[in-house]
């Protein structure tokens, strides 16, 4: 699939811990029938076999429907597996040996938190980076606050696209609507909310 900016315009990462026992696979379905554009499957309590089989699953779900597929952090399993990308962390993974490995076609995402970092993802062959937590995140607690003006200093400071990320809700989502990013990644804001497809319609009409 080849990457657009505009896939990224309302970015789901999924939270199993957010489903209270519901189908992942089914969710993610939901979610991108309510208008999510890219999915990020992000399960850090899953085995590596668990994480691949249900990898697969939504990777189905995901063709079907033309949406992108990043699996965050473990770049050898998304290629394994024909995901479309991959999203690392500062300490994750270094992108520039992602790109050698998994070639020019695959999506490399990468967390920036300052201009710097920002323009190092940029250089080291990055698609986009994920900037945040620009709201206080119910899912990563101690996560480093970015307000709206650092936001928009980072996001012009590259070329490649920018998604914000960290505790955005439908509520507060306005307050960075002007800050020069291509999307938004949303958590618990449409995983956690007991009809999914309905959370993330309420975004795509803000």
């Amino acid at each position: 699939m080849k990457f657009k900016p505009e896939q990224l315009s309302l970015y789901a990462i999924t939270d199993s811990n957010c489903l209270r026992g519901r189908n992942l696979a089914e969710q993610v379905e939901q979610a991108i029938l309510g208008g999510v554009t890219c999915i990020q499957l992000r399960e850090k309590n899953l085995s590596t076999e668990k994480l691949a089989e249900e990898a697969k699953a939504i990777l189905k779900i995901c063709r079907k429907h033309e949406v992108p597929l990043i699996i965050n952090d473990d770049y050898k399993i998304a290629v394994e597996i024909g995901a479309d990308g991959v999203h690392v962390g500062i300490e994750d993974a270094p992108v520039a040996e992602i790109r050698r490995f998994a070639g020019a076609d695959f999506i490399i995402g990468a967390t920036a938190k300052t201009i710097e970092q920002a323009r190092f993802a940029e250089e080291s062959g990055a698609d986009y980076i994920g900037v945040g937590a620009v709201f206080p995140s119910p899912t990563k607690k101690n996560a480093i606050r970015i307000t709206p003006e650092q936001l928009r200093e980072i996001c012009i400071s590259v070329s490649i696209p920018a998604v914000a990320i960290g505790g955005i809700t439908a509520e507060n989502v306005s307050a960075i609507k002007n800050c020069g990013q291509s999307g938004i990644a949303v958590v618990s804001a449409i995983f956690a909310a007991d009809d999914v497809k309905a959370a993330a319609e309420k975004f795509c009409l803000i």
